[in-house]
């Protein structure tokens, strides 16, 4: 089908992941802000449900808002609000922490956090490493993480189970990348939160109170987060095939060969 108007008569709640459904990079979809409105005027429940971890939320507020969206603070669910509710009911600890300090510590009140660089000592005094943003990762620093890890085991909470996303000039590398290697190296198996894992969407079904599973719909560009995700969590699924992780390519073959099969696949959001 064409874009979300087009199956508008089928659902009441719209579950949006952002990138590659809402924006590329920081440069919003061309129509999507207007067609997003439309749906809300209608009256449809629409609400984002995104494995943005890196940002603080105040900060990816402001960006939804210049980007022309016009959404509650409490309608942005992102796994970086799922993972710090999640460490509400685990213990204090020195956390290691991948992600930009550029961005700031907010949201991360109360929390004992080391921003990992080059230094080898943060990550050996770490009691539990925290990945939220890998946007000034690097392999020296993978290493570093692999090193201690290998020598002293210890948790490791994953804030975007993403592998990649997609920008306005390729795909970047994910936290959920650095994830799965760390744990192919040490053993280790890492907590992960946000999609395709349920803890994301339990804060999104909290937040909307009692649904109709037939008539709420999880939008995405990807298989293994979105779709996958919104499956298990047994609501409808739309898959974008125009734009974000297969913009250009293929879908029928990668569904076909994951058996991940979406009950919609739209050309644009």
């Amino acid at each position: 089908m064409a874009h979300l108007e087009a199956i508008a008569d089928q659902i009441d709640v719209f579950l949006l992941d952002a990138f590659g459904v809402l924006n590329i990079g920081e440069t919003a979809i061309e129509g999507v802000p207007a067609r997003v409105a439309r749906l809300q005027k209608a009256g449809k429940r629409v609400i984002v449900v995104s494995n943005a971890a890196g940002y603080p939320h105040a900060d990816l507020m402001a960006k939804y808002a210049r980007l022309g969206y016009d959404f509650a603070p409490e309608d942005v669910i992102t796994s970086r609000k799922t993972i710090l509710h999640g460490l509400r009911s685990e213990p204090a600890r020195r956390w290691g922490l991948m992600a930009n300090k550029a961005l700031g510590r907010a949201d991360l009140d109360g929390l004992d956090v080391t921003y990992l660089m080059d230094d080898p000592q943060p990550y050996d005094r770490a009691e539990a490493f925290l990945l939220l943003g890998s946007a000034i990762w690097t392999a020296a620093r993978q290493d570093l993480l692999i090193s201690s890890l290998r020598a002293n085991p210890r948790p490791v909470y994953v804030g975007n189970p993403d592998i990649v996303a997609p920008r306005e000039t390729g795909f970047s590398t994910e936290p959920g990348h650095f994830a799965h290697d760390l744990a192919d190296a040490t053993g280790i198996a890492p907590q992960f939160f946000g999609k395709p894992f349920g803890n994301i969407f339990d804060m999104a079904f909290d937040l909307l109170g009692g649904i109709d599973p037939n008539r709420t719909v999880m939008v995405g560009d990807s298989l293994h987060t979105d779709i996958l995700g919104g499956q298990a969590a047994g609501i409808k699924t739309a898959l974008i095939s125009g734009y974000g992780f297969f913009g250009g390519h293929d879908v029928d073959g990668p569904i076909a060969t994951s058996g991940i099969q979406p009950d919609f696949i739209l050309d644009r959001p």
